[in-house]
């Protein structure tokens, strides 16, 4: 006899009589649907008391924007402004100080990095230019004295 309820509540009969539920609810619903929009008495009444409506929640609103304190919440916006930007100077100064003292010493190591390898390409050019200078030097002697032991 317990089997026999085991196979009446199955899963497939619980969906299906759920199914049968649903169908029902949407045809009870379409039919109020159709009733309240095909009387016409009831729709007046309705327009009139959704008018109302509409007519109390906008003096409610109005009631509620008339009670804020617009000129506080101004002043309030306006301190909050000027801390920020004061905050944001003092900040931006400070970063730009940071900034300053960093690029300034960058430029110094730059600086002492630069002259020494300055220094050292000006005395490789010396080297190079006094080389040539003797090998021009060499080449008017030599040239000169073997033109003179031809002749």
């Amino acid at each position: 006899m317990d089997h026999q309820w085991r196979m009446r509540f199955s899963f497939k009969n619980a969906t299906i009589a759920l199914t049968v539920v649903n169908v029902l609810i949407f045809l009870f619903l379409l039919q109020g649907f159709f009733t309240s929009s095909s009387s016409s008495s009831s729709s007046s009444s309705s327009r009139r008391l959704i008018s109302a409506q509409l007519r109390y929640i906008k003096e409610a609103e109005e009631i509620r924007l008339k009670m804020q304190p617009l000129e506080l919440i101004k002043r309030v916006r306006e301190i909050e402004q000027e801390a920020s930007a004061g905050q944001e100077t003092e900040q931006h100064k400070d970063v730009k100080q940071t900034t300053a003292v960093d690029l300034s010493k960058r430029l110094k190591d730059f600086r002492a990095l630069n002259d020494a390898s300055s220094l050292k390409a000006l005395e490789e050019w010396r080297k190079r230019k006094m080389e040539r200078a003797r090998q021009r030097d060499l080449e008017k002697t030599g040239g000169v004295s073997s033109i003179k032991t031809s002749s």
